[in-house]
């Protein structure tokens, strides 16, 4: 019960003294709510990023393996694996029988090319030669019309299946299916139509076009070496088909025993591991400038406090002299501190959010502020008063009570 009332009557005297001194509030609220404010902006960036780079990444599938020349971790031996032989789409038969798993597996060719439609056209489309399974083994989806088809890549037929944002830019207010559009300087008729996809990883998805490989190959000549996707039934089973491709490859490949393998197959959650290798040192270090803003404003509000020990020590003599204990006093400056640094969370949590979704809307920075996020903010910003009140309020509640009454 004598806790309750040194709580109520410690608020109360609190709330009265921030009152009292309103200038000297706003102050040390400001100081601490910058605080606040720039750690809530650079964590709602940081998860925004993070939260984008996730979303991209479970487009790409986590049931899924590239098999390629390079690894996606290549470190510095770029020229080690330029030198490696090709890989071919003849590969893709013994990579779908080598484990039960495999679902499904495409060839994958790559180019850039020009796209034409009448006096309309759009550069640096990515032009893709696969299979039909590529719909398999990709996160793909049609929107209209069909996908290529077994029949297409066996008779070289030059159709085309085209992304979003060909559809936008070649064809406004037209269905393009039957159409034919220009890749380069050959003509190809549209079949099909892609979902919109967005951009994974800085490459726009909606801007592909989908040939057969073996049209692909004859249009476009053979030095594009491919690569390989794999579709396997279940993430759990990446690995046991990782480890049952390795040999197959090998046999396919001719690979002597005592080499190396001469090729990688990659798995979407080494991309994870290598963003976090790449942004964990800076994220911690833009965390740090946040806190040490924080600081700044701990410090500030440390600085207040002692002033306004030093201001009320006749106060604080008097009601030491009538049997306020140093808990209450203590209790009293705890308090005060807090509410300020509370007060300057809270609203440094709001300018914080705002300033975190205005940054996403005028650049290409994401921003996502979880709930726990604002909870942390406020709940924070409380603790650093506590934490830098704790000194004044222990000299406050230390004072002298006959010095107390004495001092002007």
């Amino acid at each position: 019960m004598s806790f309750r009332v040194d709580v109520w009557e410690g608020g109360r005297i609190a709330l009265f003294s921030l009152r009292s001194n309103r200038m000297r509030t706003v102050l040390t609220t400001v100081g601490i709510g910058v605080g606040v404010c720039t750690l809530l902006a650079i964590v709602g960036i940081i998860q925004g990023i993070n939260k984008s780079f996730d979303d991209q990444l479970s487009q790409i599938g986590a049931n899924t393996l590239q098999i390629s020349k390079f690894p996606w971790t290549m470190g510095g031996n770029w020229w080690e694996y330029r030198n490696r032989k090709d890989l071919t789409a003849d590969l893709v038969g013994p990579i779908v029988a080598a484990s039960p798993h495999v679902v499904a597996a495409a060839p994958i060719y790559f180019d850039r090319v020009e796209g034409r439609f009448l006096d309309r056209k759009i550069n640096s489309v990515m032009l893709v030669g696969t299979t039909a399974d590529y719909s398999t083994v990709s996160s793909f989806v049609v929107d209209s019309g069909r996908f290529l088809t077994d029949a297409d890549v066996d008779a070289r037929t030059p159709v085309a299946v085209i992304g979003a944002e060909l559809v936008r830019t070649l064809f406004p207010g037209l269905n393009p299916l039957g159409h034919r559009i220009l890749l380069g300087d050959k003509p190809y008729r549209v079949v099909g139509t892609l979902e919109p996809k967005g951009t994974i990883l800085g490459e726009n998805q909606d801007l592909v076009v989908m040939l057969p490989y073996r049209t692909f190959l004859s249009h476009f000549g053979k030095n594009h070496p491919p690569n390989i996707a794999v579709s396997v039934d279940s993430a759990d089973h990446v690995l046991d088909v990782q480890d049952a491709l390795t040999p197959v490859l090998r046999r396919e490949r001719n690979t002597p025993p005592e080499d190396p393998d001469d090729f990688a197959i990659n798995r979407p959650e080494q991309l994870a591991n290598m963003y976090k290798q790449l942004t964990g040192a800076l994220y911690g270090a833009a965390t740090g400038v946040g806190l040490i803003t924080l600081l700044v404003g701990g410090i500030g509000i440390m600085n207040i406090m002692l002033v306004s020990v030093r201001e009320r020590t006749r106060e604080i003599g008097v009601r030491r002299a009538l049997g306020a204990r140093k808990r209450t006093i203590i209790l009293q400056f705890l308090m005060e501190a807090s509410s300020v640094s509370a007060l300057g969370g809270t609203i440094g949590t709001l300018a914080g959010l705002g300033l975190a979704y205005t940054i996403s809307m005028i650049t290409p920075l994401a921003a996502a502020v979880q709930p726990l996020t604002v909870a942390f903010g406020v709940g924070f910003a409380a603790m650093v008063g506590l934490l830098f009140g704790i000194w004044p309020a222990a000299r406050a509640a230390n004072l002298d009570p006959v010095e107390a009454l004495r001092h002007e």
